[in-house]
């Protein structure tokens, strides 16, 4: 299953679908996604980006040392484990910051479709399974 996520250059050399002045409808966009897992940056704004993440299962143990990130769940349920705190468990329409440096993983509870802001070209690195 690992294969299918990006390595940390692919995921941080991620451009924008999108252009300013652009309107883009995330419904539609995330009603097409067929894969296990896909997670697009849909605009820029500043310096910072909006991504699309639809999948299912578990991502790996990472953190992103130079980025805050926050997590919006627009469809589903998405668990993020936090090395050494408890599980958060987020719903539709609620959202969290993981602040930047932190390890953690996302666990989709079957499909689960959210919005993920951070930095633009923001740095990956996977850690461990055990985090």
């Amino acid at each position: 299953m690992r294969s299918q996520f990006p390595s940390p250059d692919d995921y941080s050399a991620q451009t924008a679908r999108f252009g300013g002045l652009t309107v883009v409808d995330v419904g539609a966009l995330h009603a097409t996604v067929t894969e296990a897992y896909r997670n697009d940056v849909l605009a820029n704004v500043n310096g910072d980006c909006m991504r699309l993440s639809v999948f299912e299962g578990e991502y790996r143990w990472h953190r992103h040392p130079d980025s805050d990130e926050l997590f919006l769940v627009v469809e589903g349920r998405l668990q993020i484990d936090l090395a050494g705190r408890e599980t958060v468990e987020l719903a539709p329409w609620q959202f969290i910051v993981v602040p930047a440096g932190t390890v953690h993983r996302t666990r989709a509870i079957g499909r689960t479709v959210n919005l993920t802001f951070e930095q633009q070209g923001a740095r990956t690195e996977f850690l461990d399974e055990e985090g």
